[in-house]
């Protein structure tokens, strides 16, 4: 239930993100719960590997590297799921920076309504 729940909050914020960003374009709410599944799947499965295989680089940044990696889940989101589309690679760079805030902000609100 609670991942169902944290599924939902990433849609909204992707759904909230589409509206500020121009370009980045979502079809429905339906698509962006897709985008969320997704996005999910791909930290679970891809990010892991991604991070292993640019370790060097990573540590030679000091961790930068890791924004250019959530860029790059961003946009093999935008090819796996039709009706989302991002314009370019600095759109998925804003579009993950932003995704993330928004979605602790989300959680961080529900969390306090939860307590009382």
């Amino acid at each position: 239930m609670k991942y169902i729940f944290n599924l939902l909050l990433s849609a909204l914020a992707v759904f909230i993100l589409e509206n500020i960003l121009p370009g980045v374009s979502v079809d429905s709410f339906g698509t962006a719960i897709w985008v969320a599944f997704a996005l999910s799947l791909l930290n679970l499965f891809v990010k892991p590997l991604l991070i292993l295989l640019t370790l060097p680089v990573t540590i030679l940044t000091l961790g930068l590297f890791l924004l250019v990696i959530n860029a790059l889940i961003i946009q093999m989101a935008s090819s796996l799921v039709d009706g989302f589309s991002v314009s370019s690679f600095w759109w998925a760079l804003i579009f993950s920076l932003l995704f993330s805030i928004l979605q602790s902000i989300l959680q961080s609100m529900t969390k306090e309504g939860r307590k009382k």
